[in-house]
């Protein structure tokens, strides 16, 4: 069912043929397996610490014994381990059982750890789809948050019935490392949203203000301002930051908010860098424009407004 359109059968062991190995037992690897089974697919699993495959095994999983055990038993091998080193150093254990094997990798990657894993994978004969997982663990049961997809489509297409069994699956093209980007984008934005409220409880914590109260007034608060975002989409698309009825970048000079933090003993760098895009456009002549021209500061080179390829396929 799954081997690839010029790929060799992959050899399996008839006694412990299963239909997916995980390779990595955290806590987002057990969800992720804990779903296959509760879905009625056949697992076999392996960790590097081997008492974590106790879970899963009562749960009707079967354990291997190492990672070519676990690689051997099954066409498609999941890796959900701790970086990209980890992934290469596991697999380089087993690479020679991998050929006309489909390789799906859900562990957090760059997008050139990703292409460099998608290269890798083709020398040994496997297909690769790489994945990016936007959600936490308890979501998986629940098929919850929505996991991005890109690299091989065929192995796309051909795991469907096998990735329905998790959250909400995007195919984001076959370059492997576009969805390691935008899970990346994504998460740019979270942290930095986290951390300019964690800058504002230390803000007002001199006022005996607790966090918890601060973030009572502040998620509506924010929450309304994600409004925002597709008018700041619009003018970058476009590429006119011109456009009436912005905030231009001179009424928006931040330096009292860099001055309250630092009268208030709080270290000032999340607004302070900020500042510093303000300043970057306005020095160049660009202050009577909108806010949405600091995207100038942070753009890649050579990649101009609104030139971007599109989202999902």
């Amino acid at each position: 069912m799954y081997s690839m359109v010029g790929m060799s059968e992959p050899t399996r062991n008839p006694a412990r043929s299963t239909d997916v190995s995980m390779l990595g037992l955290g806590a987002m690897g057990s969800a992720l397996t804990t779903a296959l089974l509760d879905a009625g697919r056949s697992v076999t699993v392996w960790n590097r610490t081997p008492d974590r495959t106790a879970g899963p095994v009562a749960h009707g999983a079967r354990a291997a014994g190492s990672v070519r055990e676990a690689v051997a038993a099954s066409p498609v091998v999941v890796t959900c381990l701790l970086g990209y080193p980890s992934v290469r150093e596991t697999l380089g254990r087993a690479a020679g059982e991998l050929r006309g094997r489909t390789l799906l990798n859900l562990t957090t990657t760059t997008p050139n750890e990703a292409r460099e894993l998608s290269s890798w994978a083709a020398g040994h004969g496997t297909d690769h789809l790489d994945g990016a997982v936007m959600a936490v663990p308890a979501m998986i049961g629940p098929r919850e948050g929505q996991i991005l997809y890109s690299g091989s489509r065929a192995a796309y297409d051909a795991l469907l019935p096998l990735l329905d069994v998790w959250p909400a699956g995007e195919f984001h093209g076959e370059d492997a490392g576009r969805a390691s980007l935008v899970d990346l984008a994504m998460l740019s934005g979270m942290y930095q949203m986290f951390t300019g409220f964690l800058h504002g409880a230390a803000m007002v914590a001199s006022l005996g203000m607790s966090a918890s109260d601060f973030a009572a007034r502040q998620a509506p608060f924010l929450s309304a301002m994600t409004h925002e975002l597709a008018g700041y989409a619009k003018v970058v698309d476009g590429g006119d930051y011109t456009v009436p009825g912005q905030q231009s970048l001179d009424f928006s000079d931040l330096s009292h908010l860099v001055r309250a933090s630092e009268e208030e003993g709080v270290d000032p760098a999340p607004i302070a860098a900020v500042q510093e895009l303000i300043g970057r456009q306005i020095a160049a002549g660009h202050g009577s424009e909108g806010f949405p021209r600091i995207y100038e500061s942070l753009r890649p080179a050579g990649v101009t407004t609104g030139s971007a390829e599109g989202g999902a396929a």
